[in-house]
């Protein structure tokens, strides 16, 4: 198997809590993973540890074969895993079409020259043309992020994240605050990404989560409960306990 991230061993605690406890998850090059546990799971937390913003109490990441542990946030991202902004803290005062084509410079080093670099670079603003479209928000394009409702706001957030071109994507509840028929669209986006592109999500739309993950892992108290297709999953008695009543009755 050609692991494009694992996990060896991955803990954090704060004093006597423990957020997340020796966590040992591998996603293979293409993987289309979901995570998912009741609140206070420690999903957040993982996602965290994977993106450098915390620094684990034990245990390794590994992007491919190389140990990132201690890896500053912007170096992995350009190893390739990124997660999605928070546009709406980030970029309150530059439009949709802007706030895309500096994550585009960012990608290619030139952030720091990117105000007088929009004319020349066409190349550049046909690609985030093309990211918006795919997300259907180029009517949007000229208009201040901060002014768009909250739905328009995390769709930008996944456009920011695509213009990095991830090799590992990940996906903190993408769809939350979305309405169900623009969170259908955005996960049609979802699985038209490249295959080799691997995606890890966290979604508590359990509709969703089985129409788009291959194999899903559990978390319950920091803790690895089970991992496994959808279909074992769904059936699994202890699953349906501690989490899946709570997702449809929630």
């Amino acid at each position: 198997m050609n692991v494009a991230l694992r996990t060896e061993g991955l803990s954090k605690q704060w004093g006597g809590f423990k957020a997340n406890s020796d966590l040992n998850i591998a996603l293979p090059v293409g993987a289309r993973h979901a995570l998912i546990g009741p609140n206070g799971a420690g999903k957040t937390t993982f996602i965290n540890l994977l993106t450098g913003v915390l620094a684990p109490t034990a245990g390794k990441v590994y992007l491919g074969e190389e140990n990132v542990t201690y890896l500053p946030q912007h170096q992995r991202v350009k190893r390739g895993i990124t997660r999605t902004f928070q546009i709406n803290t980030l970029f309150p005062e530059l439009t949709v079409l802007e706030s895309v084509l500096l994550a585009i410079f960012e990608r290619r080093g030139d952030a720091g020259r990117w105000m007088r670099a929009v004319a020349s670079q066409r190349e550049a603003v046909e690609e985030a043309e093309h990211l918006l479209e795919s997300l259907r928000l180029l009517p949007e394009a000229d208009a201040l992020t901060r002014t768009l409702p909250y739905g328009k706001q995390r769709l930008v957030e996944m456009a920011l994240a695509l213009a990095t071109r991830p090799k590992i994507l990940l996906l903190d509840e993408p769809a939350a605050g979305i309405p169900s028929a623009q969170s259908a669209e955005l996960f049609g986006m979802i699985a038209g990404l490249p295959a080799d592109m691997t995606i890890l999500l966290i979604e508590h739309d359990m509709d969703l989560v089985f129409r788009f993950a291959e194999r899903i892992t559990v978390l319950v108290g920091g803790q690895v409960l089970i991992e496994g297709a959808p279909a074992q999953i769904a059936a699994d008695e202890r699953v349906k306990e501690v989490y899946l009543g709570e997702a449809q009755h929630g």
